[in-house]
């Protein structure tokens, strides 16, 4: 074989994508600086849910105050901020609802700030940007990738709206908020704020199972609180992450990475020019490794939602399993 076909290929060997641009895989920069501007977005998902639990732990324990009034006094179900502004998860409000007891009028208005914040900011922002659970699932995900384990077993991952609606019925038949008396995201919070105590097992079975189980177990089959925030987001929120169709070449890497990897429909993103799904937790993990950047955060005319059939919608499936 001469130099020149070594230099230039015949182009039956190169795999082109729908656009007719070459299929290139995501390659991890050598330079540190390259490296941070791939994982940028997990840093700042690290700094906030971080700085979050330190604004708890701080105010409760070291007596941060601004203002004159404690910064972020209670937890995540129910908190205030800066002593006035009150701060309610809707999905915890509803269960007090269900279970028969007044909502006093802070937590009505405390669930309607943090829904409205959701509702702009995507309302799975949530689970990767503020869920102290996040971080230990990511954990055993990359444990698991490097150690290359496979799934034990299947789940549907609609099987976490059955748990949500259980949840709910248990509630309104036991009169108990019943989803937060078992909550890990609430035992990992009030532990990591008050002192360890037995919720750590909790912590380490959803860890095991993530690792050992089922890849992204917890957070994309079971949690019901994703299943509740999904539901939020069917109102399409203005930050999404943007789709560029002409450059797409349909290399999956975004797929390979996604938590919910069935948020990535090409054929309905290149529609709406967006990625439209309310199970979207908009991690930002899809971006960073885009060979052609076809992927980047956008405000998005909300218009835009819902202007293609759905019934265009074409799976892609990933070329290798991590």
């Amino acid at each position: 074989m001469n130099s020149d076909s070594i230099q230039n290929p015949p182009t039956d060997r190169i795999k082109l994508g729908p656009n007719d641009k070459p299929v290139r895989p995501f390659i991890m920069p050598e330079s540190l600086w390259g490296k941070l501007k791939v994982w940028r977005f997990i840093i700042y998902r690290r700094i906030v849910q971080l700085g979050t639990l330190l604004l708890f732990f701080g105010s409760a324990h070291w007596g941060w105050k601004l203002f004159d009034a404690p910064i972020l006094r209670g937890n995540l179900s129910s908190s205030e901020f800066l002593g006035f502004i009150p701060l309610a998860d809707p999905f915890a409000t509803l269960q007090i609802f269900f279970a028969g007891h007044i909502l006093h009028k802070d937590v009505l208005i405390g669930a309607a700030i943090v829904s409205v914040i959701y509702l702009l900011l995507g309302a799975r922002v949530w689970c990767s940007w503020i869920c102290p659970i996040n971080m230990v699932t990511d954990l055993a995900g990359w444990i698991r990738k490097k150690l290359q384990i496979k799934d034990t077993f299947k789940l549907r991952r609609k099987l976490r709206y059955v748990i949500l609606g259980l949840s709910l019925i248990v509630t309104w038949l036991m009169g108990v908020a019943a989803f937060e008396w078992i909550s890990p995201i609430s035992i990992f919070h009030r532990e990591l704020i008050f002192g360890i105590g037995t919720g750590w097992i909790a912590i380490l079975a959803i860890f095991l199972f993530d690792l050992f189980v089922l890849k992204h177990g917890w957070c994309g089959h079971l949690c019901p609180l994703g299943a509740f925030y999904s539901m939020l987001g069917k109102v399409a929120a203005p930050l999404r992450i943007s789709f560029d169709t002409p450059t797409c070449t349909h290399c999956v890497e975004c797929v390979l990475v996604c938590p919910e990897p069935q948020v990535l429909d090409f054929k309905l993103a290149g529609g709406r020019h967006m990625i439209s799904s309310s199970e979207c937790t908009n991690c930002g993990r899809c971006i960073t490794v885009c060979p052609e950047d076809t992927l980047k955060y956008s405000f998005i005319n909300i218009r835009q939602k819902y202007t293609s059939d759905t019934s265009t919608k074409q799976t892609i499936t990933p070329r290798r399993t991590t």
